[in-house]
């Protein structure tokens, strides 16, 4: 079987993680071998940047070169070995959410962002690199005060959890921007919906492309 990526994103509250663990369990009862991860984070030097990005000080160039030098070790070490093998790889979050979080929430320069995904991502030894990106990419839309009100009080919030709404609406603009710049990779979900109907939608956007029964 041919490898399949498919990456999860959304602002904190959406309710990825959810159905990500659903997914991997879909697709093992129809026989696939399943990866699940996570950006910043997958392999043990991407996890300890991942605690640099959510936790110090920063700025946004910095937080996008850890967010890059970490998703390149994660891609070597986990991701493209695990498509090569025809592996299902679940990620939460890929590069999307460098440009929603980085680039939209933060206001960092799109255009360099869009430099650093083709260096990190573009498949070396090749004439013609091909850069890798999810074959589709399950964006959970949810109002930045529908996402608050989940959040309230379920535990002690990183330093983007603890933005105010206004940095998750330029957040979600992000991502619809990079919807709109790759229409026919994404699967835009509602997530204000109830559990039942997102994950009704989601197996829906699957089925639709022929990789789910």
């Amino acid at each position: 079987m041919q490898g399949l990526f498919i990456s999860f994103e959304g602002i904190d509250g959406a309710g990825k993680s959810t159905h990500i663990d659903a997914l991997a369990q879909t697709f093992r009862a129809q026989g696939r071998v399943v990866t699940v991860t996570r950006e910043p984070g997958g392999t043990p030097l991407a996890e300890k940047l991942r605690a640099m990005v959510l936790n110090d000080p920063m700025d946004a160039m910095t937080e996008a070169l850890l967010v890059f030098a970490a998703r390149r070790d994660h891609l070597r070490l986990v991701i493209e070995p695990a498509l090569a093998q025809g592996q299902v790889v679940l990620c939460d979050r890929f590069t999307d959410a460098t440009f929603a979080y980085q680039g939209g929430g933060r206001g960092f320069d799109l255009g360099l962002l869009s430099v650093l995904e083709k260096m990190v991502q573009t498949t070396p030894g090749k004439k013609l690199g091909i850069m890798r990106q999810p074959d589709v990419t399950v964006w959970f839309d949810l109002p930045a005060e529908i996402a608050a009100q989940r959040l309230s009080g379920t535990r002690v919030p990183d330093k983007f959890e603890a933005q105010p709404q206004a940095f998750f609406q330029r957040v979600s603009n992000g991502y619809l921007q990079r919807m709109l710049e790759s229409p026919a990779r994404f699967a835009r979900i509602d997530a204000a919906q109830t559990r039942e109907a997102v994950w009704g939608d989601v197996l829906s956007a699957l089925q639709h492309r022929g990789w789910l029964a």
